[in-house]
């Protein structure tokens, strides 16, 4: 059965196991999804005045700097995936910052870091942030050419001018980064409400400081933000933390436009951005189990059972293999050999299939190679417009509130991305000046006989690829559509108690999945928590699909998670 018959053959009357509370949201002009309404609104605006997929989730993204800082901030960076319906490209940038030139592992050791990573808040972790650069390159590369960047900052620099409501789980987020914003900078008292607190639900939130910030970047560009007043309190309130970045660092940095990378599932084939992201972590895990299906070692997915133990026992063991390969191989391309296009081959990925071991988990999976010389805070989008373009976009400040360290009169806290460097000098994602960390945000795109069929994507830290896995089969094997996609009830796996040395994993299961599927994966030899129905962990995701129809039309069909405050919104002309 081809994944379209079984997109339209399946049973609507057949009960669901697990909650499902949105419908799909349709349109044939184009549909901005993410987590905040107010901020899709300013995608929709983008849209009115002639932009392009691009153009609004540049406007959108910058809006959700306001809405959620405890998740993106113009200090963050980027990653972007967009389909060119014109001429049928599609293309990648690398929106993500580079460390300080006179930070490294030495200079480390005599200040008293011995690793093996940084700690989260660290002024160290502060990488030079990409976002700004990401969206103004963007917008020059592949957007509509009707819109300026001060177009696509203009609804931002209004919410926080004159004030914007602030909605229940990024207020509820915002509580709980309290701690870092006012421990970590004398600032941080600009990312609260006038009387100390941080917003409530449906408080009203002015951000006059990042207006201005925005102000700076709309006149000048990226020379607003790398050069000039913002760059100079960036670097001072770094330098007085004792970090070493300077203004060279900020004006020196560019973004990278990539060729993405892709494999092939099910009559569908996944897009990601090539590393310094993790995106090649969804696709080893995703190939090591079409090889394990070939391999006979699983049954064939026609006779999977969404959520069952042999299902998730099959899944967590490709994504633990995948995580492996990750902390192994994943670095900056430009400063290390990435073995990418061998991690992808398919002879390797059956190698690593052929570890599978339907019976029982395996504790500690090895490198695959040869070895050479997650509270992680993210907001996703996806938009499609009228002529069928599509763009994936990713913009994060890493972990909550980034590092918490926020400069002068600027209204944005800085990122903390640099807590995913190593100080193992052995490691090819050892930490050095110049250099870009392992990154866990990641776009995905999915075509179908080289045509464009959806944008999507989960946002959340190391989640990540396990979500882009999750819903790619929710929907491509179980004929799920893009809500319910989303909806399921998602496994999550993280690092476990240590034993003899070794770090098991531990098996992360939200609640709506049954007790005894938990049983069961214990026998198989999982260590597993259950975890609360749309807990943070299990991240938020949006998946926007493209139909062209028989008369030429495309229907553009959408559906955005139910652990984020938002939802997908169709234009309309």
């Amino acid at each position: 059965m081809s994944i379209d018959q079984q997109y339209l053959e399946i049973d609507d009357s057949k009960e669901l196991k697990f909650s499902s509370r949105r419908s799909v949201v349709h349109s044939t002009a184009g549909i901005v999804s993410c987590t905040q309404p107010m901020a899709a609104a300013a995608g929709l605006k983008i849209l009115r005045m002639g932009g392009n997929a691009v153009d609004a989730a540049v406007a959108t993204a910058a809006a959700l700097t306001v809405i959620e800082p405890t998740m993106v901030s113009p200090a963050g960076d980027v990653f972007a995936l967009f389909h060119n319906a014109k001429d049928k490209t599609l293309k990648g940038l690398n929106g993500s910052g580079r460390a300080p030139a006179a930070l490294n592992v030495d200079f480390l050791a005599e200040k008293g870091f011995r690793g093996p990573k940084l700690p989260p808040n660290s002024v160290h972790c502060v990488t030079v942030p990409g976002g700004p650069a990401a969206w103004v390159d963007a917008i020059e590369a592949w957007g509509s050419g009707k819109v300026t960047i001060a177009d696509c900052l203009a609804p931002a620099i209004e919410f926080a001018e004159f004030g914007v409501p602030i909605p229940e789980i990024a207020a509820g987020l915002w509580y709980r980064g309290y701690q870092i914003i006012t421990s970590n900078s004398e600032n941080g008292k600009d990312m609260l409400m006038p009387d100390g607190s941080t917003p409530k639900q449906g408080d009203i939130w002015i951000n006059k400081r990042l207006a201005n910030t925005y102000k700076e970047v709309a006149k000048r560009g990226k020379k607003g933000f790398y050069e000039g007043i913002v760059a100079e309190r960036i670097v001072k309130v770094v330098q007085d933390k004792g970090g070493v970045m300077t203004l060279d660092d900020l004006k020196n940095h560019t973004s990278t436009f990539v060729d993405p990378i892709f494999v092939d599932f099910n009559g569908l084939t996944l897009w990601e951005c090539p590393p310094n992201g993790q995106g090649i972590l969804a696709q080893l895990a995703v190939g090591i189990v079409r090889e394990m299906v070939e391999e006979k070692l699983v049954p064939p997915p026609s006779e999977w059972v969404l959520n069952s133990a042999e299902y998730l026992h099959m899944i967590t063991e490709a994504l633990k293999m995948a995580f492996r390969d990750g902390e192994e191989y994943v670095a900056d391309p430009e400063r290390a050999k990435v073995p990418v296009a061998q991690l992808l081959e398919k002879s390797y990925l059956k190698q690593r299939a052929r570890e599978f071991d339907p019976k029982k988990s395996n504790p500690q999976y090895a490198p695959g190679l040869p070895k050479t010389a997650n509270d992680s805070d993210t907001v996703y989008l996806a938009v499609t417009d009228k002529d069928g373009n599509a763009c994936s976009f990713i913009n994060s400040v890493a972990g909550l509130f980034g590092t918490g360290i926020v400069p002068a009169d600027s209204g944005f806290p800085l990122l903390n991305r640099g807590v995913n460097f190593v100080l193992d000098k052995t490691s090819l994602n050892r930490l050095e000046g110049g250099k870009r960390p392992y990154h866990t945000i990641i776009p995905a795109m999915l075509t179908k006989d080289s045509e464009i069929y959806a944008a999507y994507g989960v946002m959340g830290g190391f989640m990540q690829p396990q979500g882009h896995l999750q819903v790619l089969f929710n929907h491509s094997v179980f004929g799920l559509d893009e809500q319910k996609s989303l909806d399921v009830p998602r496994i999550c796996i993280t690092p476990g108690h240590v034993v003899d040395g070794v770090t098991l994993t531990n098996l992360n299961v939200e609640a709506e999945i049954s007790d005894d599927v938990v049983v069961k994966l214990k026998e198989l030899g999982h260590e597993v928590t259950m975890q609360k129905r749309y807990d943070p962990l299990f991240g938020r995701g949006q998946f926007i699909r493209l139909k062209k129809q028989d008369n030429g039309m495309i229907v553009h069909s959408a559906g955005s998670d139910p652990r984020g405050d938002g939802a997908s919104f169709p234009f309309y002309e």
